[in-house]
């Protein structure tokens, strides 16, 4: 009788190690993508040009009026932000959307000594070269409290 040598579990199941272990890499890495675009967007919306910029949109009558109400994000936002202390500046765009349309809100602010100063902050309509200064209606506010 001749004996038989049994193969070993590895050699028996080699193909389902490894293609379980690329399924795996391919898995961690999709999620540590994830991970870091939900971080970046959480980033950008917990800043405070963003949430100006939202509440801005969101309280001007103009931009109500053609976008519809409730106001939301729409999409991925675009440019940069960048912190140093009680230093930084940020340039971006946030897409928002409403009933009646699209449009998208443009931000560029510089910190300095903790302050926010924006040079440009306006609600830009697709399709049209339309848009409205959120920085006008600001200024007119400041100058009725007075």
């Amino acid at each position: 009788m001749e004996e038989q040598r049994q193969k070993s579990w590895f050699a028996r199941n080699w193909g389902w190690v490894i293609g379980g272990g690329c399924l795996t890499l391919i898995v961690l890495f999709i999620m540590g993508i994830g991970t870091l675009f939900f971080g970046v967007t959480k980033m950008f919306s917990s800043s405070e040009p963003y949430q100006h910029a939202m509440e801005s949109a969101i309280n001007n009558e103009a931009v109500t009026a053609s976008l519809g109400e409730p106001l939301e994000t729409d999409g991925m936002m675009n440019g940069s932000i960048n912190l140093s202390g009680d230093d930084g500046d940020a340039d971006f765009k946030i897409p928002i959307k409403g009933p009646k349309g699209s449009a998208r809100i443009v931000v560029k602010a510089i910190k300095d000594y903790g302050e926010w100063e924006y040079s440009k902050l306006y609600v830009q309509f697709q399709g049209d070269n339309e848009s409205i200064n959120l920085l006008e209606s600001e200024t007119e506010e400041l100058s009725n409290d007075f």
